[in-house]
């Protein structure tokens, strides 16, 4: 999968601008923002980039007395990988519950349930708020004997936790034919056979609606858009875990639920991303 790198220069710098400029560009399908100290640097699927959009909403950003310009370039995935590959990330531990780590790093502190992973790119370690909620959502829940799908599963970590936990089966999927090559390794490393891994979008998922649970760690506009197709996979009583979106996203999101027929079970946030629940029972 390719990126473009976008840097965003504010002037003058305001952090609250930051975030707001932030929140905007994860409507057009931004997925991911790093701070800088004159404002943001973007990073957003090449085929998802619109130009037109992101000059248009500069053009009526909502805060006045700010002048916001920006510079493109092709994100260097190759050199993002042999980083990772060198020197991998530090272990991440989730309330002692479970714990993901590399080859080259073992946790010093024992969890409930330990995964290994190698990432081909800095995506599904652990480390980010929308994966550690699901991750801890995941070690309370009763998966014994569900069948579950991780859409967008990049390094399988999330599934792994469910298979580990007595889940019965998983089918995963993920855009990325990185992800999907990365998720077939990693559970390998695990000794994980019961999991089926396919690459493409929602239209990849199985028409037999016979799956417990669908979780999602994905940006809001593509799950507004894939919500009708989870509900399709998943049995009249079922759930569906959601992440990868701001908090102030949530209410669009619970709406779709609601006209799905899903209402919210758990709701939380953490450093401003959400994570929600949602649950159907006919």
């Amino acid at each position: 999968m390719k990126y473009y790198e976008i840097q965003f220069q504010i002037q003058p710098y305001n952090e609250d601008v930051c975030d707001v400029l932030s929140s905007l560009l994860a409507d057009t399908g931004f997925e991911t923002f790093v701070p800088t100290e004159t404002g943001i640097t973007g990073y957003v699927q090449q085929t998802l980039f619109s130009q037109e959009a992101t000059d248009d909403l500069l053009s009526n950003f909502p805060i006045p007395g700010y002048s916001i310009t920006y510079h493109s370039q092709e994100a260097p995935d190759e050199d993002w990988n042999q980083t990772w590959e060198e020197e991998g990330f530090q272990p991440v531990s989730i309330d002692n519950l479970v714990c993901v780590h590399d080859t080259k790093h073992i946790p010093e502190t024992s969890c409930l349930y330990d995964i290994t992973i190698n990432p081909r790119m800095a995506f599904g370690t652990g480390t980010h708020p929308t994966t550690q909620q699901i991750l801890r959502q995941l070690c309370t829940m009763p998966l014994e004997g569900l069948r579950i799908i991780d859409a967008g599963c990049g390094t399988g970590v999330l599934g792994f936790l469910c298979l580990k936990r007595g889940a019965k089966e998983v089918f995963a999927y993920d855009i990325d034919e990185w992800s999907v090559e990365n998720t077939k390794i990693n559970a390998a490393l695990n000794g994980i056979g019961n999991i089926e891994v396919k690459e493409g979008d929602a239209s990849v998922l199985p028409q037999t609606a016979d799956y417990d649970l669908l979780i999602a760690n994905i940006n809001r506009n593509i799950l507004l858009n894939d919500m009708e197709r989870f509900a399709a996979a998943l049995r009249p009583v079922s759930h569906i875990l959601l992440s990868g979106f701001y908090d102030t996203d949530a209410p669009l999101l619970i709406e779709k639920g609601k006209e799905l027929g899903f209402c919210v079970e758990k709701q939380s946030t953490q450093d401003g991303w959400t994570m929600l629940l949602l649950q159907r029972l006919f």
